[in-house]
């Protein structure tokens, strides 16, 4: 690998690094014989390293403050832990980048983990977006929004929030204390009077001048200010004016200043547990059970809860607490903004380099401490005992699915249970929009990020023919998994651990009877895989009532389960499952037709030019019935141009 393949967004800070591989190693040697060739050449100097397998996949991303000594330690083969033993064994190769400092070497291992997932790193998983409050910095009436995703958009972010109910919860309440908009700018420069939220007072109305800008200016660098964490100072302030007012005997602006307060002391009492002496801080616990971790998260901001959130990393049984949440702590804020107080139930592995490294990237000092008396040592514990909760719950969820899938195997008769149960639907008006769908279950339930949805093109299909819909479902899907993961058995799941989740599917489910399993049959004959892949067809009883479903299998008689069975009822919501995003998938894509324009399926009418016929016309219906002259009339419409519009609508005279 060249330095030119590391990518910008990779590199922890700026500054040069130096990065290179075990390539001139003896290519055959594998486990510690790699290790040995490669240690004369390293320096005694921080950075990073990646251990890889003989397919080149990255087994392992660590970072050390001398390259030189880490490695030689898994050179020597003694003293590791079996998951070390099991990592070295399966090593071919190793590449290293060398950093400045031990904190730059902190940072990039964390983004590369993020990016790469090594097998044998602690895996930060569930890592979904945080809701943010957006203050907008590219008008002059900046508004307030909730935002969720990229921070691309120019203004000042504030978060994260545990929740979206969270965030509007708060704006409204911010809406009250500081009338601020969060009306959208074109609504804004549309407004030709105050809106309803003037009116009961939630806004300040500056779309139609109902305050000057310098006004407007001061309420928005309050709401600023209280948001980064200065709540004390605004109530302060705003306390002042409305003496100040009550003692020139403005009592009108006496009662704004009244109710804007009242409104601030709403966001800080309203959210549960609240600290009385922490204004910024972020709480983690760590609970380890069954061989699995929970990290409860708590997020205070401006002295307020904003909502706490669950995370179960994936790491090796042997790992202790400090090391997992030391591990997670830094891919956890690696994308996100680092608070100026951490809070930890466990002291972690590099505490004090840890928060040098979060200081550095936050530009500002971030104390990452383990309290060990009073309110914030409460929190802490607190923040533990969700932790324990949550794991528990999540152990129970975990042992009544394996107890399910165990029973689906024996009912019908799989040599073991499932780990990956793929559910197929199909969902159409009359044909139109038609949609296939999949759905993934497996031992933890329903893994979201593999659902797949699959947009019929083929135009041979008729109308309405669900078995056609199955068939070209059943080839795309297929035919993809062979090319893109193998046959099972070929490198595709054959050499996986056992805890990760599994690329093919142990047994599909089709939701149908005997005329779509032919049609499945015949796809996975035609591929070579009928024997790989048990399936399964699911038809509705007489009249569709639940309980009464028959199962189809290859070899075997169609039969029912009985009415109160268990595996019946999973699968009944295994197939509900698929139902509900197949007909999501469906109503999505004909909503999308329904809004699609007629001039946008005209080649060479863009966005510019379809905004001025329309501006022009008014409606594309008038566009459709308009000459070439008239077309022409308008501004960037050719000779050439007019005519392709107008040949587009008038194909048939």
């Amino acid at each position: 690998m060249s330095t030119s393949d590391l990518s910008p967004e990779m590199s922890p800070l700026p500054g040069k690094t130096v990065e290179w591989d075990s390539a001139g190693a003896d290519s055959a040697a594998v486990g510690a014989e790699v290790i040995q060739a490669v240690v004369k050449r390293l320096p005694n100097a921080p950075g990073v390293y990646r251990m890889m397998n003989a397919a080149g996949d990255v087994l392992y991303v660590g970072k050390a403050r001398s390259l030189k000594k880490r490695v030689t330690n898994y050179a020597q083969g003694r003293g590791h832990t079996n998951r070390i033993t099991r990592m070295i064994r399966e090593t071919a190769s190793m590449e290293f980048v060398v950093t400045r400092t031990e904190t730059e070497a902190l940072l990039l291992e964390a983004n590369l983990i993020k990016r790469l997932r090594p097998r044998f790193n602690v895996l930060l998983r569930d890592d979904k977006s945080f809701p943010y409050i957006l203050l907008t910095g590219d008008h002059p009436a900046p508004g307030i929004f909730k935002h969720r995703g990229a921070r691309s958009k120019k203004g000042d972010y504030f978060g994260p929030f545990a929740s979206a109910g969270a965030v509007g919860r708060t704006i409204n309440s911010l809406q009250r204390a500081f009338l601020i908009r969060t009306c959208t700018d074109s609504v804004f420069e549309s407004r030709t009077r105050p809106c309803l939220l003037y009116q009961i007072k939630r806004c300040s109305g500056p779309c139609t001048g109902e305050i000057s800008e310098e006004d407007y200016a001061a309420l928005v660098a309050e709401t600023k200010a209280f948001l980064s964490g200065r709540s004390s100072k605004v109530k302060a302030d705003i306390a002042t004016a409305m003496q100040e007012a009550s003692e020139a005997l403005d009592f009108e602006r006496a009662a704004v200043y009244r109710d804007r307060l009242s409104a601030l002391s709403h966001v800080q009492s309203h959210q549960g547990i609240n600290p009385q002496g922490i204004e910024e801080a972020d709480v983690f616990a760590i609970h380890q059970e069954g061989g699995q971790n929970c990290i409860q998260v708590f997020f205070f901001r401006t002295g307020q809860n904003w909502g706490n959130r669950a995370y179960f990393p994936k790491a090796d049984p042997a790992l202790g607490p400090g090391e997992v949440l030391g591990s997670f702590l830094a891919q956890f804020y690696d994308d996100k903004p680092c608070p100026r107080a951490i809070l930890l139930s466990h002291t972690v592995e590099d505490q004090a380099l840890l928060a040098e490294a979060l200081s550095t990237r936050a530009g500002r000092k971030v104390s990452v401490s383990v309290p060990q008396r009073g309110e914030k040592k409460d929190l802490a514990g607190h923040a533990l005992r969700n932790a324990r909760e949550a794991l528990g719950r999540r152990l129970a969820e975990t042992s009544s699915q394996t107890r399910l899938l165990e029973g689906f195997a024996e009912t019908f008769g799989l040599e073991a249970a499932p780990r990956r149960i793929e559910v197929y639907d199909n969902s159409h008006i009359m044909g139109a929009n038609a949609v296939g769908a999949m759905v993934v279950a497996g031992a933890e339930g329903f893994v979201k990020n593999q659902y797949r949805k699959f947009n019929i093109r083929s135009t041979e299909i008729t109308p309405g023919d669900d078995f056609g819909m199955m068939r070209e479902v059943m080839q795309r899907r297929f035919s993809r998994l062979i090319s893109e993961q193998g046959l099972p058995g070929n490198g595709a799941d054959g050499g996986a651990e056992a805890d990760t989740f599994p690329a093919w599917p142990d047994v599909i489910l089709i939701d149908g009877g005997k005329g779509q399993m032919s049609s499945v049959r015949q796809i996975l004959d035609d591929l070579g895989i009928a024997d790989l892949v048990t399936a399964i067809g699911i038809a509705k009883g007489p009249d569709r009532d639940a309980g009464r479903e028959r199962f189809f299998m290859e070899g075997k008689q169609p039969f029912s389960l009985p009415v109160r069975d268990p595996v019946l009822y999973f699968v009944q919501r295994l197939r509900d499952e698929a139902h509900r995003f197949a007909i999501g998938s469906h109503r999505a894509r004909r909503k999308k037709e329904m809004v699609r324009n007629p001039l946008d399926e005209i080649a060479g009418i863009g966005p510019g030019r379809k905004r001025t016929l329309l501006h022009h016309f008014g409606t594309a219906k008038a566009v459709s019935r308009a000459g070439v002259e008239d077309l022409m009339e308008v501004d960037g419409i050719s000779e050439s141009i007019a005519r392709l519009i107008y040949n587009h609508f008038h194909e048939g005279r």
